[in-house]
């Protein structure tokens, strides 16, 4: 065996390793289905947003700030989020803000009225954003008490998620089930399932704090130079995110002009792109080196939206969407491990951090897109993204991540 091929052998025995450590860890994997679950949550959401555009008689303006709902609820709650897993624990946070944002999905699809429309998505932002900080934290506890490597799976299976519950909703659509329903039905699914993996959950241990000493309920830092970089990258990944899951669909149906059920599948294409290299992602990192990802992965991300909009038409659109997955695939991994790493702050707070204002481009994207196309067009307001994109490309060539 030369030296080529035992070093491919390498790359593939760890790949495989991980992926088994992964699915045949109980803990590893209930924390794994929180991830899919809280994607499937928000996918089944998202492909229903043309019907509820329409329902409500919406303009792309309006669809826009009806949309900040959401990232608002996220604001709202971040100063809350240390002090609320400091008192629960990372586990039990996790698991009653699982529960709390499947009742909280099933509400705008639903919602007769603007008001209670962004009422709903208000009250999802809140259990996404501590979600979002609780669920990263129990994988990284994980980590750290297991010693194995497993973030980028976990994003993996948020990808996962997202491509079950767009695909799903194809389906649903197709077959002309009323969106509340199918809505209503998926939260009650999460709900079962996260009081199916709560025990397991709940024995995760609370490592960070123990390992650091650092004190309790610390949310929040002020970023030094490292850190904001890592914050305006993960914006700009987050924000091609967000595009995809709010506006894949609406793009397909509007400007594309395909069927209902196939515009649901640009979330579709976006997420089974990003699952693969996620899930390769804990072999591909060390590979690769995680600076030199985040450098390509804004240049394909680009691309991919620069494709759909030069190529509007079925094939090269759904193209598009899935090269943009390709792009934004292992940024998350890469910069969710460097914020716990930053010198001088505290791991946890600098997860927070992060975690935090990266989750506000991937709600806050898809508004800005929707105000920038009611002046310009969809065409603009995707470029705008692809701009964005080509910028964090830009940073990730003078940011260090230790």
């Amino acid at each position: 065996m030369n030296t080529e091929t035992a070093t491919r052998a390498g790359r593939q025995n760890r790949f495989v390793q991980n992926l088994r450590t992964f699915f045949l860890t109980p803990q590893v994997l209930a924390v794994g289905l929180v991830f899919a679950s809280d994607s499937i949550l928000l996918s089944s959401w998202v492909a229903h947003i043309p019907y509820v555009k329409q329902k409500l008689m919406l303009s792309d303006a309006e669809l826009g700030m009806v949309l900040f709902a959401m990232p608002a609820g996220l604001l709202v709650m971040n100063p809350l989020t240390g002090r609320i897993i400091a008192r629960l624990g990372e586990a039990r946070a996790c698991f009653w803000s699982a529960i709390c944002l499947s009742l909280a999905i099933a509400i705008p699809v639903n919602a007769p009225t603007t008001g209670l429309l962004v009422a709903g998505l208000f009250l999802a932002g809140l259990s996404g954003a501590l979600i979002n900080v609780a669920v990263n934290t129990c994988a990284t506890n994980l980590e750290r008490a297991r010693g194995i490597v497993i973030m980028s799976s976990c994003h993996g299976m948020w990808s996962v998620g997202g491509l079950l519950g767009s695909g799903v909703a194809g389906v649903i659509i197709a077959l002309n089930v009323p969106p509340g329903i199918h809505v209503l039905v998926v939260s009650g699914l999460m709900i079962g399932m996260t009081f199916a993996v709560q025990r397991l959950l709940t024995g995760i241990p609370s490592t960070s704090r123990l390992a650091t000493g650092e004190k309790a309920g610390s949310s929040f830092v002020m970023p030094n130079r490292d850190l904001l970089l890592m914050i305006l990258i993960g914006l700009a990944l987050a924000m091609g995110e967000g595009v995809a899951l709010d506006w894949s669909a609406v793009y397909l149906r509007e400007s594309v002009g395909v069927r209902a059920q196939v515009a649901a599948l640009g979330f579709a294409a976006f997420s089974l792109t990003m699952t693969a290299f996620r899930f390769a992602g804990d072999a591909i990192i060390p590979k690769i080196g995680g600076k030199r990802w985040l450098q390509i992965g804004g240049v394909v991300a680009a691309s991919g939206l620069l494709v759909a909009i030069a190529l509007p038409y079925p094939a090269t659109a759904l193209l598009g969407f899935a090269i943009l997955g390709v792009g934004c695939s292992l940024g998350a991994p890469v910069l969710y491990a460097a914020a716990l790493r930053v010198p001088g702050i505290p791991p946890a707070a600098g997860l927070a951090t992060f975690a935090t204002f990266s989750f506000i481009g991937f709600l806050a994207g898809p508004p800005i897109v929707g105000f920038i196309s009611e002046g310009f067009g969809l065409y603009i307001g995707l470029g705008f993204v692809a701009g964005v994109l080509l910028l964090s490309a830009g940073l990730a060539r003078v940011v260090n991540l230790f």
